[in-house]
């Protein structure tokens, strides 16, 4: 659902004068977020629960918006790429996590979250510096973190469902912040890589 919300926000932007992304669409897809993770999961609120989670997908989607109108200028075709591309990384990482053996991957929560934070010096760092090389190799550590965080996440939800904890939507909204991540890192890769070699067939 909340893929199909972004999707539908992503359109919003590319297609409606009536919401863009900005400041106020990143602080209201924090804000649905810090909402649905701060609501009870007591099967009385489903509803409300659902509609947060909703409206933090579009919101995500309509967010998105400035990268996907840069990569139809670049090549329409890579946004299409990118995500049967992400299909297929999350497919394939969801299955290495469902069919190895229970817990064996939940020791890479530490050194993800060590990671992320070296991701955010890194990208802090280079605003600075505007090293391509250290922008590229963000990039594909980035991709690389939020692929691991798949197989760690659906372990990790694994192992809450056996201990009683059925709030699929808090797990649903996990996934799809993955998912929507290892989206974005290959979408910029892909548009990266395409204006690369547009700018090579002109000088030839």
């Amino acid at each position: 659902m909340a893929a199909i919300c972004a999707a539908a926000g992503g359109y919003a932007h590319l297609y409606s004068s009536l919401i863009g992304a900005g400041l106020l669409t990143g602080l209201g897809a924090l804000g649905t977020m810090l909402a649905l993770m701060a609501t009870p999961h007591n099967g009385k609120n489903q509803i409300t629960r659902l509609s947060l989670l909703a409206v933090f997908g579009f919101l995500s989607g309509t967010n998105l918006g400035p990268l996907l109108q840069m990569a139809i200028i670049v090549n329409p075709a890579v946004i299409m790429e990118a995500l049967l591309g992400t299909a297929v990384v999350f497919a394939c990482f969801s299955l290495a996590a469902l069919y190895a053996p229970r817990g064996q991957y939940l020791y890479l929560g530490g050194s993800l979250m060590s990671l992320l934070s070296t991701l955010c010096w890194m990208s802090l760092f280079n605003l600075f510096i505007g090293s391509r090389l250290i922008f590229q190799a963000h990039l594909y550590l980035s991709l690389a973190v939020m692929c691991a965080f798949v197989v760690f996440d659906t372990q990790l939800i694994i192992e809450k469902k056996r201990l009683g904890n059925d709030d699929y939507i808090m797990h649903g909204l996990e996934l799809f912040i993955d998912f929507i991540s290892i989206f974005r890192k290959l979408l910029i890769i892909l548009t990266d890589k395409d204006a690369n070699n547009q700018k090579r067939n002109k000088r030839n």
